[in-house]
Order: structure tokens, then C-alpha cells, then sequence
């Protein structure tokens, strides 16, 4: 099964943009033990993701349509320059974004709707396997009608 952006439409890819190496692999395990078969692509920081989204430094674009799931503290570029970038490059401004994270903090919790993210995810919340988070963007990619 795959999620799709719309009934009928291109699967959705998910750009995982995760430094820690045991939270990737969850959140790998959680779509296959769920049996979704979403082309996740990770990059290991900002810089990576946003030249994975463009195309540029010899990385492969990525293609459309994708959500991206950010975690905030990471290495050169953390979520929220990210997602700054994002919205201020008209190609990358209404992507889709979940931020996934460890940190409870208001602070950070706002400065991550203040740049229109969709949501904001505690890891802890998500569950140890992250199902909570699959079944999230399976319920968003049936309901949710993307451009």
C-alpha cells in the first residue's frame, strides 16, 4: 500500500530530514511493519535537504509530491532554518511539513507554526516504532488534497 497525495495521483515521498541514524531507521520501520511502500529519502541536515528538493550539488531532485518530516536539532542547518529557506524560495514554499522532534519546549513549538509547518511531533508521542506517526500521513494523504 502507498500513500497517496490524491486519490488516483503519484505516491507521496517523504523527505526525512533526521541526523540521529536510530530515529531514521524507526521511522523506516514504522511504514514497512505498517506495509506502506512511500519512497522515503533522507537527508542528514538542511543543506542536504534543500539541495535534495532543488536538485543542486549534484543531489537528485527529489520528486513531487513530497511531505517533508524535519527534526529540529541538527547539524549546519536546523529545522527551523529550514524551514525559513523553504518559505522564501518561491519553488519550496508551500511544501508540506511536519516537524518531528524531541524537544517539548514552547519556544520551539512556536517558532515551528510560525513558518506554517502542519504539524509539530513529539518523538516520544509518535511511539518507540513511530506507527502513530505512519498512520498520521496515511490519514493526510487520503483526505488531504495537495497541488
Amino acid at each position: 500500500m502507498s500513500v497517496h497525495a490524491t486519490r488516483g495521483s503519484a505516491p507521496l515521498n517523504i523527505l526525512l530530514v533526521e541526523d540521529d541514524d536510530g530515529d531514521a531507521k524507526a521511522v523506516r520501520r514504522a511504514f514497512a511493519k505498517a506495509n506502506i511502500a512511500n519512497s522515503i529519502v533522507r537527508a542528514v541536515d538542511g543543506l542536504e535537504a534543500l539541495d535534495m528538493m532543488r536538485g543542486t550539488a549534484g543531489k537528485t531532485k527529489v520528486p513531487s509530491p513530497y511531505v517533508l518530516l524535519i527534526d529540529l536539532n541538527m547539524p549546519r542547518m536546523n529545522g527551523i532554518q529550514l524551514v525559513q529557506a523553504m518559505r522564501a524560495d518561491d519553488n519550496l514554499h508551500d511544501t508540506v511539513v511536519f516537524v518531528l522532534s524531541t524537544s517539548s519546549r514552547q519556544d520551539d513549538k512556536i517558532a515551528a507554526y510560525n513558518c506554517n509547518v502542519a504539524g509539530y511531533i513529539l518523538k516520544a508521542t509518535a511511539g518507540q516504532d513511530f506507527l502513530n506517526l505512519v498512520n498520521l500521513l496515511e490519514c493526510y494523504g487520503r483526505i488531504v488534497e495537495l497541488p
